[in-house]
């Protein structure tokens, strides 16, 4: 499969919130920086063309995270997107710090999490941030606080759309009750399909999903499986393949596959072009069962 003319927006589109219209494949950002998502990347100029080149191909929904480097993701975003083009929606979090490679901590307090609002509006060159994802919600805080700080800096202009990452339906419908909730980020992919009944619960509701690892190919990939077999039939890649299911899989899901590669960015969305017959999509869901 050529990927010359395959753009983001054969995809297909969702609203989140119900007004922010994105193409459904958007990119992550996270694998912008160093090793460990800790420090400038190796090559922070193919950063640089990583972005650009994933705007011009149509992406225009990029979720990155203030725990990204820290701060790197949004500095090199700023830096290659900036003055963002209307239609581009950011979409980013707080509420994990950092202490070295590879170490992640939830902090919740509202104070931490206004402060990094703040920090993210400041290193985006934003004045109103479309998505703000609780990166994790901090079990050492009352959830009503973290959400509820939130939803003030909503009110107060800086905050569009307010998501979560890694929780539960009963934890999404307790922050649902405090504000509006527009979106899930949590771990979805072919080979891992544990937040099955929360992804069922967001379609059902009209709240975005974004499965984040979702390229976790692995195992499926090998010689002789079905993943393997069909991508070999249809002349593509395991990775484009397993994209494809995800963007079949509900009309809510938005994958953010990341990468610090132009060439690899080219082959995800190009998996935008690629159509699953319901044989296809059934023979892939099959071979996982999680």
């Amino acid at each position: 499969m050529t990927n010359q003319h395959i753009t983001a927006a054969q995809s297909g589109t969702f609203k989140i919130g119900g007004e922010l219209m994105v193409n459904r494949l958007g990119y992550g950002a996270m694998q912008l920086t160093g090793k460990g998502i800790w420090k400038e990347p190796r090559d922070p100029e193919e950063a640089i063309r990583v972005l650009q080149k994933a705007v011009e191909l149509g992406v225009n929904f990029i979720d990155t995270a203030d725990s990204y480097g820290p701060f790197v993701s949004n500095r090199l975003i700023k830096k290659a997107l900036h003055p963002y083009k209307e239609d581009l929606v950011i979409a980013t979090k707080v509420g994990l710090t950092r202490s070295g490679p590879d170490d992640w901590r939830p902090v919740g307090r509202p104070e931490y999490l206004r402060q990094q609002v703040e920090l993210n509006l400041i290193d985006l060159g934003l004045d109103t941030i479309d998505l703000m994802q609780l990166h994790r919600i901090d079990p050492k805080v009352p959830l009503e606080d973290q959400i509820g700080e939130l939803a003030m800096m909503k009110e107060e202009g800086k905050i569009r759309h307010i998501g979560l990452s890694q929780v539960s339906i009963e934890e999404f419908e307790a922050a649902n009750k405090i504000t509006p909730i527009a979106s899930v980020q949590n771990l979805y992919n072919l080979a891992n399909r544990e937040s099955e009944d929360l992804l069922n619960y967001c379609e059902a509701n009209g709240i975005a999903f974004i499965p984040w690892f979702p390229l976790a190919t692995g195992q499926l990939a090998k010689e002789g499986s079905p993943l393997n077999q069909l991508a070999s039939e249809k002349g593509v890649q395991p990775a484009q393949l397993a994209l494809a299911w995800l963007l079949k899989r509900s009309p809510v899901m938005l994958p953010i596959p990341g990468t610090s590669s132009v060439g690899h960015l080219e082959d995800n969305v190009a998996s935008a072009g690629i159509e699953l017959s319901e044989d296809e999509f059934n023979a892939l869901t099959e071979a996982v069962k999680s």
